[in-house]
């Protein structure tokens, strides 16, 4: 399944950031007067764009939603982006794609300035042709934004990449742009999600994932 573009999903693909991102929502839901029970409850929120999990999971309007994610940065800036940690074998997948004459770029939802914090606190920002996320004012949010923008900003058709995630986000996104999309299990997906989305492949673990976008490599 070679492509030259390889466009990584962050949260649940390249780094473990449950932690983190579950914290901070705890702390702007409590901020808002709702109890959270236990962090698990939250793991729903690792992947998806914050607003549309604010409004899906506790009914907010827009307006209250976006109330939320400004009260989610208050911990997730200085604090929460750093409670993550690299998936085992993540930088050695990243240096054979290179050697292999990939280009590795990275497409979340994240928002792109912590993205690019993120990477560079973890040493893999160089790795990284470009980093895509989302923007802060909301003009580019959805996985689909995400990827045209890299698209764009790279000059490239979608047949030259694959999108890589853990999410049926990533999955659907890729379908929306025209990418082919290969799910991770390792993620945060619930049972089932990732096959009802229909990626092309799903990869159990990052060697088999290796596997996959280093598969008919060109001669």
């Amino acid at each position: 399944m070679y492509r030259k573009y390889l466009f990584f999903d962050l949260d649940g693909t390249l780094t473990d950031s449950m932690p983190g991102i579950t914290r901070s929502v705890r702390y702007a839901l409590e901020r808002l007067g709702i109890e959270v029970p236990d962090l698990q409850s939250l793991v729903r929120f690792v992947g998806p764009p914050l607003k549309e999990s604010f409004m899906t999971f506790y009914g907010m309007t827009a307006a209250e939603a976006e109330r939320a994610i400004a009260l989610t940065r208050e911990y997730f800036v200085p604090k929460g982006m750093f409670e993550n940690e690299l998936y085992t074998g993540v930088p050695e997948l990243l240096d054979a794609t290179r050697r292999a004459g990939c280009v590795n770029v990275m497409a979340t939802s994240k928002p792109e300035p912590f993205a690019r914090q993120i990477a560079a606190h973890f040493g893999i920002d160089t790795r990284f042709e470009l980093i895509s996320g989302s923007s802060l004012d909301g003009s580019r949010t959805t996985k689909a934004e995400v990827i045209g923008h890299a698209l764009r900003t790279l000059g490239i058709t979608p047949e030259e990449a694959v999108m890589i995630g853990d999410r049926r986000h990533d999955i659907e996104g890729a379908a929306a742009t025209g990418l082919t999309a290969i799910g991770v299990r390792w993620g945060y997906a619930p049972e089932g999600e990732l096959e009802a989305a229909r990626p092309a492949a799903i990869a159990d673990d990052i060697d088999a994932l290796r596997r996959l976008l280093l598969e008919g490599l060109p001669s």
